[in-house]
């Protein structure tokens, strides 16, 4: 069995963070049934897909985030809709969301309401800020998250604008933040019976992800400001990316062992030896120089005759790999951290796992991502309905499905 057989989850979230914890819960067991608005479907459905290619709403995110779930199609603005929800609540261990704070509230679906219908319900909120505090009503992405937490402003070259950081880094680790609190209420209840609300805010998980920028500048008095390094990290050398031949490396040496065998490998016994760079202050101080000696050694080879070499003199090092080098990792291969589904539109699809290993149960996604009302019938035929309220409420478009689900 997998951890969470026999939990089941109500997914009400759309694009990132909700649906990453809830797929995460799906991928470890539980039962999660997806829930879309018929007229306003998880914009990731469509995101990155050619329409023509299918008859689906299947985006290439959309692919991931979904898979090992069930999907029902539900217009929660309508009286009718919500009561098929709140059934489903009834029989329900959490229920997940990532709407902006108030809005099922009003809709009489917020933590309030829906623990009176089942007191053991754990309700997961998550959204930009929170459900408390002066910008808790207002509207934001990871994007906004990753900019305001301090964290965009520590990356790129000094003097030029921050890049894009090209992975949903706000988005997948407030996810994972709720699997794992998620994980607590649910250990939580079994002694105390209770469910309880949850309120993840994207800003807050973001400014938590800081090891130590917010230490420094309190421990200075405010003197010690992180700021944007480029390509390497001054105040910690040797640790950065440099640049070869034909490609970009990076060389985590660091701490003093690994300093010793990367100056002997690059400049023999006297770099090692010089006292310029035998300790983490004399290397931070001279950081400059200890820089280009080691560019200067990089630049003269190719990427792989660095790698061999660092990798013989045990140098913690990497190529700056791209998606099609990873795919062919040999390490990625042999983890099975990219994965094959048979999709009934798609065809053959190829995804990245998740990270879970556990010594007695296989946590691979094996079920594709659900078409638009795929589960329509089966759901609602498990809360009570019979066949001819299914059939009265599919024609009346209470329980809608895409062509391709048809």
């Amino acid at each position: 069995m997998r951890p969470f057989e026999g939990i089941r989850v109500i997914d009400v979230t759309h694009v990132l963070a909700g649906p990453f914890a809830a797929y995460q819960l799906a991928v470890l067991g539980a039962d999660v049934i997806k829930v879309d608005d018929p007229n306003d479907p998880d914009q990731s459905r469509s995101s990155g897909t050619d329409k023509e290619l299918n008859d689906a709403q299947m985006g290439t995110g959309f692919l991931t985030q979904a898979s090992n779930k069930r999907a029902i199609t539900l217009d929660l603005k309508t009286e009718r809709d919500r009561e098929i929800l709140k059934k489903l609540v009834a029989t329900a261990d959490v229920f997940v969301e990532n709407y902006r704070p108030g809005a099922l509230t009003r809709l009489g679906l917020g933590y309030a309401e829906l623990s009176k219908l089942n007191p053991r319900l754990i309700y997961c909120s998550v959204s930009a800020y929170g459900h408390t505090g002066p910008d808790s009503a207002k509207a934001g992405f990871g994007l906004i998250a990753e900019a305001k937490s301090g964290a965009m402003a520590q990356v790129g070259n000094p003097g030029e604008a921050p890049p894009l950081l090209r992975i949903p880094i706000a988005d997948m680790y407030t996810g994972v933040h709720g699997v794992a609190a998620i994980c607590a209420a649910l250990v939580g209840r079994a002694s105390s019976g209770k469910g309880q609300h949850i309120d993840l805010a994207l800003y807050d998980c973001m400014v938590s992800i800081h090891d130590y920028a917010i230490q420094r500048y309190t421990f200075s008095g405010g003197t010690d400001l992180p700021r944007q390094t480029g390509a390497g990290q001054p105040d910690s050398p040797i640790y950065g990316v440099f640049s070869g031949r034909d490609g970009y490396l990076v060389i985590a040496a660091q701490v003093d062992d690994a300093w010793r065998r990367l100056a002997k490998l690059i400049g023999g016994d006297a770099l090692a030896a010089d006292a310029r760079f035998t300790t983490p202050a004399g290397r931070a101080a001279n950081y400059a120089e200890a820089t280009r000696i080691v560019d200067e050694w990089t630049r003269e080879r190719t990427v792989q005759a660095c790698l061999a070499a660092l990798d013989a003199a045990e140098v913690p090092c990497s190529a700056v790999q791209t998606i099609d080098q990873v795919l062919a990792d040999p390490q990625i291969q042999a983890r099975n951290m990219v994965i094959e589904q048979e999709h009934p539109v798609l065809g053959k699809v190829k995804l990245p796992n998740l990270p879970f290993r556990f010594s007695d149960c296989d946590t691979t996604p094996k079920i594709p991502a659900p078409l638009l009302g795929q589960h329509n019938e089966a759901i609602a035929a498990s809360l009570g309905y019979s066949e001819a309220d299914i059939a009265a409420m599919t024609k009346d478009g209470v329980l809608y499905s895409e062509k391709a689900a048809r």
